[in-house]
């Protein structure tokens, strides 16, 4: 038998079909591939291609506005806007000491009321639309349904591949925050030049349970980090979701999946006019969860924070 990549790719149509033999097959992938690199390409997952590619126009037409008609919009880090040009260094999240992130973001996040009032000023406060690009709103409106729905389903895959039932995970989201990227890479015409040890976004890894990560193929694109391979580009599929596991996810299976560490490279030498954006769904879970003694929100808080670079 052929070694398995330390990157799988998951094809969900056997799962859904819900035939035994192919739930456990992939259980035992998903399994291997989270104890060993934290991540997985995942198709198969019904996702409008198209849905994707309207968002990605949308949002290009805010980041190529003027600075001064981005500026209302601007936030920190948490917040719901515009991430403008230095507001941002993932790297300082495990401490490292990395310049600020070479990208611009713009940011969304669960909105929906819980009722209790401190819960949502802290977690669920509306979202900022920019009227400049009004198409933008209901494209990302109806892609986080879909997202929101996968991802559910991505935690029941890994109820099972953990061997507990398959809500042990979902359980716990009846009503979760989640976070919800554009991020927009531009080529140095309008970054300038990186500085040394700059990254588009420096290393780290991610605080949630899943992330759900629409991405391009590029030279300053997504490397991912194994302790057999060291930084090696991930693998692409223009079809697949890219997913990978958080923080929390580790402390819930008591370590034995490991948080998928990961960056994104800083425009190449040799293509420095390089533009590339990604989609990024982080999941979270329902506010006062406990993580095996873990404040999960308390925990999720501390990690924005840390991660602000203005």
């Amino acid at each position: 038998m052929s070694e398995q990549p330390r990157i799988p790719t998951i094809d969900l149509r056997p799962w859904l079909s819900g035939d035994p033999a192919a739930r456990a097959e992939t259980a035992r992938t998903v399994d291997r591939a989270l104890r060993t690199a934290g991540f997985l390409l995942v198709t198969g997952h019904g996702v409008d291609p198209g849905l994707r590619t309207e968002i990605r126009a949308a949002a290009r037409a805010f980041f190529r506005l003027p600075a001064a008609a981005k500026e209302p919009y601007a936030v920190k880090v948490g917040g719901r806007g515009w991430l403008g040009p230095g507001a941002e260094a993932n790297g300082y999240a495990e401490g490292t000491e990395t310049p600020p992130d070479l990208k611009e973001s713009l940011s969304f996040a669960a909105e929906e009321p819980t009722g209790d009032p401190a819960v949502d000023r802290e977690w669920f406060l509306p979202n900022t639309w920019p009227a400049e690009t009004p198409a933008l709103r209901p494209l990302v409106e109806t892609y986080l349904g879909q997202l929101r729905k996968l991802s559910d389903l991505l935690l029941e895959v890994l109820g099972v591949a953990l061997g507990e039932p398959e809500d042990f995970f979902t359980r716990h989201t009846g009503h979760p925050t989640w976070g919800f990227n554009i991020n927009w890479y531009p080529g140095t015409e309008v970054v300038g030049e990186p500085a040394p040890g700059q990254f588009r976004i420096g290393p780290h890894t991610d605080f949630g349970t899943v992330t759900v990560l629409d991405r391009q193929a590029g030279k300053g694109g997504l490397q991912v980090f194994t302790d057999d391979g060291g930084w090696e580009d991930a693998p692409y599929d223009p079809a697949a979701f890219t997913i990978n596991i958080g923080d929390l996810m580790v402390h819930w299976t008591d370590g034995r999946w490991r948080s998928g560490r990961h960056r994104v490279l800083p425009p190449p030498l040799d293509a420095p006019a390089e533009e590339l954006m990604s989609l990024v769904y982080f999941y979270e879970c329902d506010p006062g969860t406990s993580v095996r003694g873990v404040d999960s929100h308390a925990y999720l808080r501390a990690q924005l924070d840390a991660i602000t670079a203005d």
